[in-house]
């Protein structure tokens, strides 16, 4: 259990202007403004970096960066060695997320590739069923295109790209779109569905599948340490204690 003692005796932690704030005031205003979640994420990200060791190298190239970014500041400055101390600690983070999952990133890979696959597809939205119906049948009959059904009825923003949409993530498409077209074959047109108070047409064009390449593998890292930090958040309790 992660805990904070704060003893008694201090005079004062922070003083704004003419306000002395004491302790308890503090820690009232730190849960009051719900900044106490941040303060433990930190402290947690503290703990788990402290043994990441960075080379002169990799500190050397972050001050390069920095210069880079903001030009003008001097290294020797205080606001420059603030950002070389962030800077650095965001390298040591991202050094945590290799060494911690990088060895299982592949399997967890093929766990999330069907969600990560990107869809190009047609849809035409609409929330009368008889115009769906209508407009499926024409499609399925080859009497009129889907770009021009999607100009003339689409109720959505689809109708400003002939119906085109994508490429998208899977995951990123109501659940039940993402079935229909996770299922479907290129060109396969899709029977009217509902869904929500909209009716849709869909077909998909063309499946996208997903690569393990540099910004998915640094997505999923992402990931794999979003859900440790969210879990370490909630198993360790956090507390803190005043005496």
């Amino acid at each position: 259990m992660l805990t904070n003692v704060i003893t008694s005796n201090m005079n004062q932690v922070l003083q704004l202007g003419d306000r002395i704030l004491q302790p308890t005031e503090v820690l009232s205003l730190l849960s009051e403004y719900q900044l106490l979640p941040v303060l433990f994420k930190e402290i947690i990200i503290d703990q788990a970096i402290a043994e990441i060791v960075c080379t002169p190298e990799e500190e050397k190239l972050v001050c390069e960066q920095l210069t880079q970014q903001y030009q003008g500041l001097e290294e020797q400055s205080e606001n420059f060695q603030k950002l070389r101390i962030m800077g650095i600690r965001q390298l040591k983070l991202e050094k945590f997320k290799e060494a911690t999952w990088e060895g299982d990133l592949n399997s967890y890979f093929f766990q999330r590739k069907t969600q990560l696959d990107k869809v190009i597809y047609s849809l035409i939205t609409t929330s009368e069923v008889g115009i769906a119906q209508e407009i499926y049948f024409r499609i399925q009959e080859g009497e009129q295109s889907f770009a021009e059904l999607a100009r003339e009825y689409a109720q959505g923003p689809e109708s400003q790209t002939d119906g085109l949409v994508g490429p998208i993530d899977l995951q990123s498409l109501h659940p039940t779109l993402a079935n229909i077209l996770s299922k479907s074959q290129p060109q396969q047109l899709s029977a009217p569905t509902q869904i929500g108070n909209l009716i849709v047409i869909v077909r998909l064009e063309k499946l996208l599948p997903a690569q393990l390449d540099r910004s998915t593998r640094q997505r999923l890292l992402n990931e794999r340490y979003n859900q440790w930090l969210q879990a370490q958040i909630t198993e360790q309790k956090c507390q803190i204690q005043i005496v």
